[in-house]
């Protein structure tokens, strides 16, 4: 049989495989895109998010998410919960509406679509007749009431979606029951409105756009109001209800039994009177103190303040406009939902803009913001870069979250209230924290061990430069007559400073606590974590990486000023040290070796070396090509050269054609012709040694632009000059393909402080294709990757093998190249095989462990491509394992998010506000996996959670979520067949029988 296998085809590594590596999209972190409506659930303590794109998404208690897509992925108009059941209803901008059930299916619950429907006018009606504008389920949970554009509504029976026509309200009807003189068919046009009388389900309030107000019953009861009506609101006990309008203004009716037009009892324009915005939602909640809570989005002064997104609480003579720097899409109020109850008591307001969603805490003195354990603004300020790190220690981790409790003093200590559903998920295995950098110059540290992405910790590296804005201004302080009495609230600020003080790149070293940030200004700080306050001076240093060169003149922007004098700084991480490079480009490499207390970073220009420790710098090199004179320019200039870039492509064109009509032979004698293609076929194959379907490898030409451009940097303990004695070094790879290697001489400990750090190049190599090097890795006698500094003093490694010979590995876009160390000649190379142009953009090395066993594990290259695709390499002997498409090829902003674990999951922007989280790995899997219980509701309508007994019976039983009919008496059931004493006397019973 084994002639018949394919070469290299081995069953027993393709079983190993099945046990390593499996690809999974697992959850999305952060805040939805363009979010577009929200719905509550009271009964299930339950949030839905619908956005632009058709998707929603469920939120309960942190770990508690689930996710649906409509296949039309059109934008979701409005969410509504069924009351008292575990399903919804979604209006798209289609006009379809659509049933979403929570399901149980093998232990937990998932969010399915059941139905779908469109309502459907008589032929050749307008579109109009059957446009929904308001939905309203039933407290009976059998109907849907839907208000339309002409003033219809329609009745529409659950979970069929059958029309009871019989049942529909039309104007024509509505104008038959009330007064002459209000009797005017454009008065029943668009329905803004339907509220259920909270007394008498009979009982539905009608508002019509025009400010006609119907009280539908067996006989209808008017109000009549002069001005565009926006929303209702029923009061608890159902003697008012709230009118809002186009002009700002809110009024109180009373309902009345006699079949008379009452008048308001209220007519208020809160911020009158001069023209305010339309008030477009409004809640009135009544306490036991008597005091109301009036809480309304909008109705702010249109000439002054028509530019803000406001939702105002009013609360006796408190009254504070919430002011969000994004458009406020929606909003709820959690009260008690107790029946029974007397008073609504009001504990949040929820509110989601369309940049982040705020919870304000109503109980508190203030109303203070409460700290959101999901659903974070990761681009509260843009992301520039990312970076993570795996299995933090338990003392730094607290050391942390220290240093962030000080900063959220300002938060609520209310526990978070959307807190519906049971998160079964197992807990995270390790710590793992992901680490963003940020356009406003800050560094955001989030728990990424689980579900939910939550905020630790925020850095700020401004305090160190000189900006416009000042630090200590606070954008909430208010004058004590200021009115409107507005306060921003939320984090979204899109607007940088100065776009200098972007983070590029980050460092994190988890054993030592250091970390090393740079930026978009050439900046490189080194920072030590600190549990206190502290005021000190920060050393500067210059790094001059152009070395005096003449003929060169930096065009870009200027480097960032700094403070002169001790800055004050919060407990955290806090600089001590600034390296500026010259000239002050982006930093585009950066890496920190905290045993040896050394930093380097590399920019289009060069790389240098910095001591952090004696705070000198080492080294610097130069990596400029003669033609490079866009890296001069910078990201910032505005004078690139346009035409230069054009000239630089038709070059590169003309070139090709030039080559390509040569090997096609298209003029001269047919000799020379064959001359020609003979020695072009040999060098080719002597430089690239082409197998059957790898792809030919074009050699870039070295005037191609940002050649010097350091893409990346890497220290290592490895034998550089003989094979004898090991030392460190330092590696960098430049965009034109070159390898730079420096020995490094670092004096002992005792010594350190005394002995400058001496560095000397021992090799330079050039890759004859000149691909840009992504990924430079040394590894040690039994071909295993080098460990992180730090790592085996601390007993979490082996210590790497001195004995055998060492290899080095080069990853550029093209290939995958492993050399013999000391000596650096070729030894073995794996070209990229896809056809249409395949390049590597990121790689990391990866441990994969076996789900069967935990005896074993290995280390692989994963590698994501310039098409979307990861790839998963075997090491030493580079080895494709498996592929597995990823990312859209379109997506380019996605591809160049992308950062790897060290554990094989890896998170992609999948838009600027969200993180898509996969894995590749069987073992390492963090996925959403809840159950939501379904609380009882008895016949006087007061709800109940089920005994522990009928909640276990019911997380074992899939599916009947949303049933009504035999569930009772299936629950009964279970109930009696788990009840001991039951069961004894049915034993007994039977015996008794035989």
């Amino acid at each position: 049989m084994r002639r018949f296998l394919r070469p290299g085809h081995d069953p027993v590594r393709e079983r190993l495989k099945r046990d390593l590596f499996q690809f999974n999209k697992t959850v999305e972190h952060g805040f939805p895109h363009q979010p577009s409506a929200l719905g509550y659930s009271p009964f299930l303590r339950l949030m839905a998010i619908g956005t632009r794109s058709g998707a929603i998404k469920l939120y309960g208690a942190p770990g508690v998410e689930f996710m649906g897509l409509h296949e039309e992925n059109n934008t979701v108009m409005q969410i509504h919960f069924i009351p008292d059941q575990c399903q919804l209803v979604t209006l798209l901008d289609d006009n379809s509406l659509h049933l979403w059930s929570l399901k149980q299916h093998g232990g937990a619950s998932e969010l399915l679509e059941e139905h779908r429907f469109t309502l459907k006018g008589p032929p050749g009606s307008p579109p109009s007749a059957t446009q929904v504008t308001a939905v309203l389920p039933h407290s009976s949970r059998e109907v849907l009431y839907l208000g339309t554009e002409s003033g219809n509504i329609f009745v529409v029976e659950l979970p069929s979606f059958r029309v009871l026509e019989d049942r529909t309200i039309t104007p024509e009807a509505v104008l038959q029951r009330i007064p002459e003189d209000n009797c005017n068919r454009r008065s029943c046009e668009l329905v803004e409105a339907l509220r259920e009388h909270p007394k008498n389900p009979d009982q539905i309030l009608i508002g019509y756009s025009r400010g006609l107000i119907v009280l539908w019953d067996q006989q209808s009861f008017v109000w009549l109001s002069f001005q565009q009506l926006e929303n209702l609101y029923w009061q608890r006990d159902g003697s008012k209800f709230i009118s809002c309008h186009y002009d700002g203004s809110y009024s109180q009716w009373p309902v009345s039994s006699d079949n008379r037009q009452p008048e308001p009892l209220e007519n208020t324009v809160p911020y009158g009177p001069f023209p305010c915005k339309a008030i477009s939602k409004i809640y009135w909640q009544t306490t036991k103190n008597g005091l109301p809570y009036i809480i309304f989005q909008g109705g702010m002064p249109r000439a002054s303040y028509g530019d803000r997104h406001s939702i105002s609480v009013i609360h006796g003579s408190q009254q504070t406009a919430f002011d969000f720097t994004s458009r406020v899409i929606d909003f709820f109020i959690i009260f008690s939902s107790d029946p029974a109850a007397e008073f609504d008591d009001p504990s949040a307001l929820v509110v989601l803009a369309e940049e982040e969603l705020v919870v304000i805490d109503l109980k508190s003195a203030g109303w203070p913001a409460v700290h959101p354990p999901y659903l974070a603004s990761l681009h509260c300020s843009a992301i520039t870069c990312s970076h993570h790190v795996s299995n933090i220690p338990l003392k730094l981790w607290e050391r942390i979250i220290s240093a962030g409790s000080k900063q959220n003093v300002h938060y609520s200590s209310m526990p978070w209230p959307i807190d519906g559903g049971t998160n079964i998920a197992p807990d995270p295995p390790q710590r793992d924290l992901l680490l963003t950098g940020h356009e406003d110059g800050t560094v955001r540290f989030w728990d990424a061990s689980g579900v939910c992405l939550h905020l630790l910790y925020k850095l700020s590296t401004v305090r160190v430069f000189l900006t416009d804005a000042d630090p200590n201004d606070n954008m909430n302080t208010l004058g004590e007559d200021e009115w409107p009495p507005l306060r921003k609230v939320g984090t979204f600020d899109p607007y940088s400073d100065d776009p200098r003080l972007g983070i590029q790149k980050i460092y994190l070293c988890k054993y030592s606590g250091y970390l090393a940030v740079a930026g978009t200004a050439g900046q490189v700080l080194v920072m030590e974590l600190n549990d206190e306050d502290a005021e000190h001076v920060v050393d500067h240093a210059e790094a001059d990486l152009l070395q005096d060169q003449e003929g060169y003149r930096w065009k870009g922007h200027e480097k960032l000023k700094t403070r002169d004098g001790p800055v004050r700084f919060e407990a955290g991480f806090q600089p001590f040290v600034l390296v500026q490079c010259q000239p002050p480009a982006v930093v585009t490499s950066l890496a920190l070796h905290s045993e040896w207390k050394l930093v380097a970073f590399g920019t289009s220009h060069g790389f240098g070396l910095f001591d952090h420790q004696q705070k000198q710098l080492v080294f610097v090199k130069c990596t400029l090509h003669p033609s490079d004179q866009l890296a001069l320019e910078g990201p910032l200039s505005r004078v690139k050269s346009l035409k230069k870039s054009l000239r630089q492509s038709f070059r590169r064109i003309r070139r090709s054609r030039v080559s390509s009509r040569k090997r096609r032979g298209g003029s001269g004698n047919a000799s020379e012709v064959q001359e020609a293609n003979a020695k072009f076929d040999q060098d080719a194959l002597q430089e690239m040694e082409l197998a059957p379907v790898q792809r030919k490898i074009e050699a870039r030409s070295a005037e191609d632009s940002f050649t010097g451009f350091v893409r990346t940097l890497y220290f290592a303990d490895t034998f550089l000059r003989d094979s004898s004695r090991h030392c460190p070094s330092l590696w960098a790879g430049t965009n034109g393909g070159t390898v730079y290697a420096f020995c490094l001489r670092v004096p002992p400990a005792e010594r350190r402080m005394d002995e400058p750090v001496r560095a000397e190049q021992a090799k330079e190599i050039q890759l004859m294709h000149r691909a840009p090097v992504v990924g430079i890795l040394v590894l040690d006698g039994r071909s295993t990757p080098l460990p992180e500094p730090l790592e085996v003093a601390h007993d979490l490694s082996k210590s790497p093998d001195m004995q055998g010979s060492h290899q080095l590995l080069v990853v550029s876009e093209e290939q995958f190249k492993v050399f013999t160390l000391p000596k650096v000649s070729s030894k073995l190379k794996l070209k990229l095989t896809a056809l249409e142009g395949c390049r590597v953009r990121k790689v990391t090395v990866a441990n994969f462990g076996s789900c069967k066993t935990d005896d074993y594990s290995e280390n692989d290259l994963a590698v994501l491509t310039n098409l979307g695709d990861i790839q998963i390499i075997s090491l030493p002997f580079l080895k494709l394992q498996i592929r597995y498409p990823c990312i859209r090829k379109e997506d380019v902003s996605g591809i160049a998010s992308c950062v790897f674990t060290k554990y094989g999951q890896g998170f992609y922007l999948i838009s600027p506000s969200e993180f898509e989280r996969f894995s590749l790995s069987t073992k390492w899997l963090v996925e959403p996996r809840c159950i939501v219980d379904i609380p009882e509701v008895t016949s006087n309508n007061q709800v109940h959670n089920k005994s522990g007994t009928e909640n276990a019976v019911r997380k074992s039983s899939p599916g009947d979520c949303g049933e009504d009919g035999r569930k009772s008496g299936r629950l009964m059931e279970h109930a009696l067949l788990n009840d001991e004493k039951v069961l004894k006397e049915i034993q007994s019973t039977l015996e008794g029988g035989r």
